[in-house]
């Protein structure tokens, strides 16, 4: 497997990770690390933060220890800002706002929102019809707990489609995409976005068929919001 990488530095680059490849070695012989790795001709490419397997878009892979010490560091510390997207079927309790709560483990590996805000997940979002019965999110995740997108999103009533775990209708693959990635890295401003449209089937075909309706939306060339 060949990753796409969108974005390289000295000490990282950023790939477009597709969805339905674990970031964690899970039952494969080689994990996406070590595939990382081969392809670039390196020893060693280092995780510092993660995606659900379920889940694609940008990710970050530092390329020696201090930057895999300083990117961790600046994702503990929510200096790296996240923009995710996201299509659901069923319509939200709310168009936009924030959602807040504390999380709790469920059954079956699932999260729960809670109405506790002693360390809650936070997420700032808006979101705009796209079609009948089809909606775009935009997402951004201010913390960075597990499964907070997708519990986020039940806690609306729009389970993200495809996420049939959190109850979202079935689809090909569960349309959550980890869209952009702002950030200072020493100085350096990075700014990064990264399309789920490639040559894969596996990308989605309902991103693909309302991919420029989404872009027109993210580059805020549409406000209106129905």
């Amino acid at each position: 497997m060949t990753f796409q990488i969108v974005f390289r530095h000295s000490d990282f680059i950023v790939i477009n990770k597709p969805n339905g490849i674990s970031v964690h070695k899970d039952d494969a012989d080689v994990g996406l690390t070590q595939l990382v790795a081969q392809q670039l001709g390196v020893p060693k490419v280092w995780l510092v933060h993660r995606l659900d397997k379920v889940t694609s878009g940008l990710l970050i892979l530092a390329l020696n220890e201090r930057a895999a010490v300083t990117l961790s560091q600046k994702f503990a510390q929510h200096q790296i800002q996240k923009t995710y997207i996201a299509l659901a079927t069923h319509k939200p309790k709310k168009k936009q706002g924030r959602i807040s709560g504390d999380m709790q483990k469920a059954r079956r590996g699932t999260w729960k929102l809670c109405q506790s805000k002693e360390n809650p997940a936070v997420t700032d979002f808006v979101s705009h019809s796209l079609a009948p019965n089809l909606r775009l999110f935009i997402l951004q995740p201010k913390t960075g707990k597990t499964h907070q997108l997708r519990v986020a999103m039940k806690s609306l009533g729009s389970p993200i489609l495809g996420d049939e775990l959190y109850g979202g209708d079935k689809a090909e693959r569960t349309y959550l995409h980890a869209y952009q990635l702002s950030f200072d890295y020493f100085g350096l401003k990075v700014q990064i976005k990264g399309t789920p449209i490639n040559e894969s089937e596996k990308c989605g075909e309902i991103f693909q068929r309302f991919w420029q309706a989404i872009e027109k939306y993210l580059h805020g060339e549409n406000e209106k919001t129905p």
